[in-house]
């Protein structure tokens, strides 16, 4: 059994996995392109990615019809856009939009490498890869640490056999007279 999200929450979950995914999502912008003018519930102008949750709730049905509908989709096929569109009459939980947002978003990053383009960072890359780097500079310091307790030994172990010998040449001097 999946609980329906209202359009609110399916709106923020939605919102906070884009900008995870490196996307900079403005809400409910008005979007006017290709003969179709309405509300957007999320959009990155700069990208051209966004998402509508469509509901009864806002009367998104009558804002964005099926004509308007095909046209967005013609572009996102020409690969001018790319909009994750869900209706609220399919009943969704949490865990299944965010699965289904993640495998739209894969997609377009798929279909902008495809055209040459740079995959977008993601957050938990870049905390990933600052942790590896971080990682990596104590690792770096602490072999330093041991490189210089290492060199600081050895002349102390040098030390202590020449002063071994020091005393077996001074026993032998002593035993000769």
């Amino acid at each position: 059994m999946s609980d329906t999200l209202s359009e609110l929450k399916a709106c923020d979950l939605l919102t906070q996995l884009f900008r995870a995914r490196g996307y900079k999502i403005a809400r409910n912008v008005m979007f006017r392109e290709y003969g179709v003018e309405f509300h957007i519930d999320g959009w990155d102008a700069k990208a051209r990615v966004g998402f509508e949750f469509l509901t009864s709730e806002d009367d998104d049905h009558d804002d964005l019809d099926l004509e308007e509908y095909k046209a967005l989709m013609m572009a996102q096929q020409r690969g001018e856009l790319s909009l994750f569109v869900m209706d609220e009459v399919e009943p969704n939980s949490s865990d299944d939009l965010i699965t289904e947002a993640n495998d739209f978003l894969d997609e377009v990053e798929l279909g902008r490498q495809a055209r040459g383009g740079k995959p977008r960072a993601r957050k938990k890359a870049a905390v990933k890869k600052a942790a590896k780097k971080k990682a990596g500079k104590k690792k770096a310091a602490a072999k330093k640490t041991a490189t210089k307790k290492v060199a600081k030994k050895k002349p102390v172990a040098k030390k202590a056999a020449k002063k071994s010998v020091k005393k077996k040449a001074a026993k032998k001097r002593s035993g000769a007279r």
